[in-house]
């Protein structure tokens, strides 16, 4: 059915584009290139839809958002940025807002948000209360694509009760997320309580969450609560929860299913209002199906799931880290290109935990100098940070990144890269069948005449032997 959509955005391209698609649509389109103008236009427009910038010229998109819906009878609007940060993601979900798209987005992309729109189809947002106090704990940091979309989740599932899963590697920031969401959530202002299951006491971690009464056990001279019940009407993080025991994990889905725990020794549970927030950076399913980890509480727990991504996967937010952790650990805030291009060629396994300690480590050796590329701890290599793949993944970032600093304008870097890999595969390959080339095609996957054409390529002494 033919609506009314407005685009409230400055980059003319973007709103002729996007104006020309939902035309061809049959809609009628309305566009903005200012808060102001947005706001004159509406009442006469009608929109069904709003499509609002944030950063426009004169007042930014966020401030007008509940003003241009109270003006368009609540039509949905699709806040959209390339500046998005978490607190843009927090205002934009406060304020209401259908959908939260960073730039750039391609055209299918909005297009099948509006339609949702359209379809009436709008989720029931709910509002974070606007006096968040902040806990002094470090910030979330990142401008791109993959940070504002983990930003985005924590917005949505913030205000509501939903236990949450924070998956991802070691170092990328997990407790960040629960003190996030615990920190834009009604329950801010009662106890955040993060639990290290690895680091409790394997023979009493039963009675570490969940208490115990006296005399349960050797040496339980008095009732003492347990972690779970100390958080009463706040925030649990369980970290390493694939470290909790199986015997516990039963006892945990009872908390989760009917909020009370049942202490070590105690024959009447206690009622209690905990959120769960849990994190790993183990495989669950695969212990599930290991039978090391009970399948209900999984699901239970993962009710909503925020992964957080490799720092290698988001090497566009490197720069904005170290600037923040030069101000944190008081460096010279002047990053040289050179001391830059140098830290961005860093792989990271230890992702941002270890390039804030490098950059912290860098604070100190420099003495208030600009950083500089010697001023770091030197690379290190952890045995089981990354599996095998992934390094090699993050090796081919690197080499293109070096390529693109080394070149105008790099080509043919996939053939390149094709010379580069391509004579060790067929080394190894041909190493480990005995130099059987039946064999060694079978194993790379390759026909037989295709082996042949590689082995005349890169040895072309040998090509002439068959077998």
């Amino acid at each position: 059915m033919p609506a009314g959509i407005l685009i409230v955005d400055d980059e003319q391209a973007i709103s002729w584009s996007l104006r020309k698609a939902f035309e061809r649509q049959g809609h009628r389109v309305g566009v903005a290139a200012s808060a102001e103008s947005a706001l004159e236009q509406t009442p006469g427009l009608k929109p069904d839809v709003v499509i609002l910038d944030v950063r426009l010229p004169g007042l930014d998109g966020l401030s007008v958002l509940a003003k241009l819906r109270e003006l368009s009878n609540n039509a949905p609007i699709i806040v959209i940025t390339a500046h998005g940060n978490l607190s843009t993601a927090v205002r934009a979900v406060e304020g209401g807002a259908f959908d939260y798209l960073a730039k750039p987005f391609d055209l299918a992309q909005i297009q099948a948000v509006v339609n949702r729109a359209l379809a009436g189809r709008m989720a029931e947002t709910h509002a974070i209360p606007p006096d968040m106090a902040p806990v002094g704990e470090e910030e979330m940091v990142g401008h791109g694509l993959a940070m504002q979309a983990v930003f985005k989740r924590i917005a949505l599932v913030a205000p509501t009760d939903a236990s949450v899963l924070i998956t991802g590697e070691s170092g990328t920031g997990k407790e960040l997320v629960a003190r996030a969401v615990h920190r834009h959530s009604h329950r801010r202002a009662s106890p955040f309580l993060p639990v290290h299951v690895a680091s409790l006491n394997a023979n009493l971690v039963e009675s570490e969450l969940f208490g115990h009464v006296k005399g349960a056990f050797t040496g339980a001279g008095q009732s003492k609560p347990g972690l779970l019940a100390l958080a009463n009407g706040g925030t649990v993080f369980l970290d390493e929860l694939g470290d909790i025991p199986l015997p516990v994990q039963a006892k945990l889905l009872r908390v989760l299913e009917h909020q009370e725990v049942l202490p070590v020794g105690g024959s009447v549970p206690e009622k209690i209002n905990v959120r769960i927030l849990a994190a790993t950076n183990a495989d669950l399913l695969k212990q599930v199906n290991a039978g090391q980890f009970r399948h209900d509480l999984y699901f239970r727990l993962n009710v909503f799931e925020i992964r957080l991504p490799s720092l290698r996967d988001r090497s566009e937010d490197i720069d904005q880290l170290v600037a923040y952790f030069a101000r944190k650990y008081g460096a010279n805030p002047t990053i040289s290109e050179t001391t830059a291009a140098y830290l961005r060629s860093r792989t990271w396994p230890g992702n941002v935990r270890e390039l804030r300690n490098a950059i912290e480590h860098g604070a100190i050796i420099s003495r208030g100098t600009p950083l500089m590329p010697e001023h770091f701890p030197p690379p290190v290599s952890v045995m089981g940070a990354e599996t095998l793949s992934q390094r090699i993944g993050g090796l081919v970032r690197d080499w293109v990144r070096d390529q693109a600093q080394h070149t105008e304008e790099p080509t043919e870097l996939y053939d390149k890269m094709l010379q580069l890999t391509e004579p060790a595969l067929l080394d190894e390959a041909l190493q480990q069948t005995g130099n059987n080339r039946v064999a060694a095609a079978r194993r790379l996957g390759l026909a037989r005449a295709t082996l042949r054409k590689l082995l005349t390529k890169y040895r072309p002494a040998e090509a002439a032997d068959d077998e």
